[in-house]
């Protein structure tokens, strides 16, 4: 029979926004100079703030992470013809800009320690290529749901082999490897700030460097590309992709409480992990060792249904739904995708397993105890019943 109190009861996200309480003075104040427009003080505050935060020399606000992640692969000159490098295990805005850019996305397959791309078929890759006389223009690697992959191997690899990386650290700020910050490893960065991120700007993004003038030009790009003249002159293609002053106003309340943020998703994943320790055949994204500081911006396990009686990921996914509890099921591997399906791929079969196996739980940092409890006891009762 099901629990009625658990269906009726109030909805639990699987992240949520979660204000600070200081957006407002920011907003406010943009209001009262009539700063209502792209760009503005708010925009160059925040992007102070993410290089105090990240230790990064050069950061550019935008309206996405995805308009990040296209405007990296401009500054480093991929087009039609060039092939760029991308973990499969991601979300498609990690690939759809390769193939805005008329390239042919290349997806490598992760690890199963990180989750995130496979240091040893990336080498594979990138010799198969060499051999075959193509060298790929970049790689974009994604640290998955906050973890930092495994940097140290893929640097050095792609020192090796003289292939840029673009770190897709959308879900990772706040995370880091050897106590540096993800996104400050490769030549850019990028980060999201939508709303379901660990901070949000309500949408918004930014593009980090230790290059100056890549973000320099980023913001040319950002802004139409209109050349320094009195009338409107254009000598490259632009886009529109600048952050409003009234978001990064948001932006800014929102990084006095990053450190709180993060320490309540690391809390989150903690306490899920004590409160179903005792049920076999769930198991936790969890960090390799010591260096690999994880956000846990969202908390992902896998379920095994050989040793949880036939339980699997859809059948708590969509019992948790009914008990009105929001979770979702791992992203759906690039080289599965019906859009995506038809470019080069090497994988091993670890993102396959993980996709039909994991799932994420409720990891707002506005969750509360109770509704914790309630998603860990939910779940232990539809194991249990089987």
């Amino acid at each position: 029979m099901k629990n009625t109190s658990m269906i009726n009861a109030e909805k639990i996200w699987l992240s949520s926004p979660h204000m600070s309480g200081q957006e407002m003075k920011y907003i406010d104040e943009a209001f009262k100079n009539n700063h209502v427009f792209p760009l503005g003080p708010n925009v160059s505050s925040l992007e102070q703030d993410i290089m105090r935060y990240t230790g990064s020399k050069a950061c550019t606000c935008l309206m996405s992470g995805t308009s990040a992640i296209h405007l990296a692969l401009i500054l480093l000159n991929v087009g039609a013809g060039d092939e760029v490098f991308c973990s499969s295990f991601t979300f498609s805005a990690s690939a759809n800009p390769i193939v805005y850019q008329g390239a042919t996305p290349v997806f490598i397959d992760s690890e199963p320690s990180t989750w995130n791309m496979s240091p040893v078929l990336l080498e594979k890759a990138l010799l198969n290529r060499k051999l075959a006389g193509k060298k790929p223009k970049a790689i974009i690697l994604v640290h998955l749901y906050g973890m930092p992959a495994r940097l140290d191997e893929i640097m050095e690899i792609a020192h090796r082999y003289e292939v840029p990386v673009i770190e897709d650290a959308a879900e990772s700020l706040g995370s880091c490897f050897n106590g540096q910050a993800t996104g400050t490893f490769g030549e850019m960065g990028i980060y999201s700030f939508n709303g379901n991120k660990i901070i949000t700007t309500s949408g918004g993004g930014a593009l980090i460097s230790p290059h100056a003038e890549y973000c320099q030009k980023a913001l040319f790009l950002a802004t139409q590309a209109r050349d320094a003249a009195p009338h409107y002159q254009h000598s490259h293609i632009g886009y529109n992709y600048r952050m409003s002053n009234i978001c990064a106003g948001i932006g800014r309340g929102q990084m006095e409480v990053l450190e709180q943020r993060v320490a309540k998703r690391r809390e989150n994943y903690a306490f899920y992990r004590e409160s179903l320790a005792g049920i076999e055949g769930i198991d936790f994204h969890t960090a390799p060792d010591e260096r690999f500081f994880s956000n846990h911006w969202l908390t992902a396990i896998t379920i095994n249904p050989e040793i949880t009686a036939g339980v699997d990921n859809l059948t708590i996914y969509h019992a948790l739904n009914e008990f009105n509890i929001e979770t979702r099921p791992l992203w759906k591997p690039m080289h599965l995708q019906p859009v995506f399906e038809k470019y080069p791929a090497f994988i091993d079969g670890t993102s396959d397993k993980l996709f039909a196996t994991g799932l994420c739980l409720p990891s707002s940092s506005n969750i509360s105890d109770a509704e914790r409890l309630r998603v860990a006891n939910a779940i232990k009762q539809i194991i249990h019943r089987s």
